[in-house]
C-alpha cells in the first residue's frame, strides 16, 4: 500500500525540528511560508523561484510596508524552504524592494524612572523585569533560563542558546542573589509537587531527553520562571510546566508605566535599553557593554552612545 507523500508544511516543521530550531521559529516559518504560496494563488514552491520571491518581498515592503526586520524574517523563511527542505539551490541574487530600516532612537529610561516602574510591580513579575533591567538579558532569554544557569558563587548568569546557539556571560545583580535564592526554594517545592503527582518534566533543547532520558526531571533543568500552571506541550503532546508567558510580563510592565506616570512608550525591551545606556554614562567602555549585551558587531551597541549625546550632539544650548 502506497504512503501518501507528507504535505509540504509538515516537511518543513520536520527539517526545522531535525535542525532544533525553536518553537517559535517552527511558527514564523510555517507563517511566512504559507503566505508567501497563498500570494502566488496556492502554486507549489518547487515550481516558483527568485522571481516570485522578489515580487513576495515586493509586496511586504510596498504594500504591506512591514519593518526591515519582518521582510527579512520573510526571507529567512523562504531560504530555508528552498536550501532545506526542497534542497533547491537559488543561482540568481534576490533584489526585491527592501523595506527602510528604523532610524530612530530606542527610548531609554532614568534611573529613577526605573525605579519608580519596578516599584510599581510585585511578586515574581518585579522579581524577573529586575533581572532583566539589572542584567541585561532580553525577556525570552530571562523566561528561559535554567535553575544551572545561576552562578551565585561568582555572581553571574550563563545566557544559552541565544541567537545562533551561542552562550554568553553576563552579572547577576548582588542585590537579587537572597531573593533569587527565596524565590528557588518556592519553585523546587512546586516542582517536586509536580513530581509527586507523575508531572516535573520540563522540555529540553537538542534531543537532550534521549541522550539522558531522566534529566527532564532534573532539578538543575527546570526553568527558574515556571508557568503558574502545567501545559501540553504543542510538540510532544506531554503535560508539562513550560516557563511564564511573555504576555503576562509584558502586561505588568505596562500597568507600572502607567502607575508610574512615566510618558514614554516603554516595552520590556526598553530595560535592555536603559541597560546598555546606564553603563556608559557610569564610564564602562564600549567593548565590555557589547559583550554584555551579546551583540556580534559593535556598531549595534554603538547606538547606544548617539542616546548619551543628548540634543544635538551633546552640544550645550546658548539658551543655557
Amino acid at each position: 500500500m502506497e504512503t501518501r507523500p507528507r504535505k509540504l508544511l509538515d516537511q518543513v516543521r520536520d527539517v526545522i525540528r531535525l535542525k532544533h530550531y525553536s518553537y517559535r521559529t517552527e511558527q514564523s516559518y510555517v507563517n511566512w511560508i504559507r503566505r508567501y504560496i497563498l500570494f502566488h494563488n496556492k502554486q507549489h514552491p518547487k515550481d516558483m523561484g527568485v522571481p516570485e520571491i522578489e515580487a513576495f518581498l515586493t509586496h511586504l515592503a510596498v504594500t504591506k510596508k512591514v519593518a526591515a526586520s519582518t521582510q527579512n524574517q520573510a526571507l529567512s523563511a523562504l531560504l530555508f524552504l528552498y536550501q532545506s527542505v526542497l534542497k533547491l539551490p537559488l543561482d540568481d541574487s534576490i533584489n526585491a524592494m527592501r523595506a527602510k530600516r528604523s532610524k530612530y532612537l530606542p527610548t531609554v529610561l532614568s534611573k529613577t524612572e526605573v525605579r519608580a516602574v519596578l516599584q510599581e510591580t510585585s511578586g515574581v513579575f518585579q522579581l524577573l523585569l529586575k533581572l532583566l533591567y539589572g542584567s541585561g538579558v532580553r525577556l525570552t532569554e530571562g523566561l528561559r533560563l535554567r535553575v544551572k544557569d545561576l552562578d551565585f558563587a561568582h555572581r553571574q548568569i550563563v545566557v544559552r542558546d541565544v541567537k545562533g546557539n551561542e552562550s554568553r556571560v553576563t552579572m547577576l545583580p548582588e542585590s537579587l542573589i537572597e531573593p533569587l535564592q527565596q524565590h528557588l526554594r518556592k519553585v523546587k517545592q512546586l516542582h517536586q509537587q509536580d513530581l509527586d503527582q507523575g508531572y516535573g518534566s520540563v522540555f529540553l533543547p537538542f534531543a537532550l531527553e534521549r541522550k539522558y532520558p531522566s534529566a527532564d526531571r532534573a532539578w538543575i533543568w527546570q526553568f527558574v520562571f515556571p508557568a503558574f500552571s502545567r501545559s501540553r506541550d504543542p510538540r510532544s503532546g506531554m503535560v508539562r510546566r513550560h516557563h511564564l508567558h511573555e504576555t503576562g510580563v509584558q502586561r505588568s510592565l505596562k500597568q507600572a508605566v502607567v502607575a508610574a506616570r512615566i510618558e514614554k512608550r516603554v516595552s520590556v525591551h526598553t530595560l535592555r535599553h536603559s541597560f546598555a545606556t546606564h553603563l556608559l554614562e557610569d564610564g564602562y567602555d564600549i567593548r565590555t557593554v557589547q559583550e554584555l549585551l551579546g551583540h556580534k558587531d559593535v556598531k549595534t551597541t554603538m547606538i547606544y552612545t548617539h542616546v548619551l549625546n543628548r540634543g544635538g550632539k551633546g552640544v550645550r544650548s546658548p539658551l543655557d
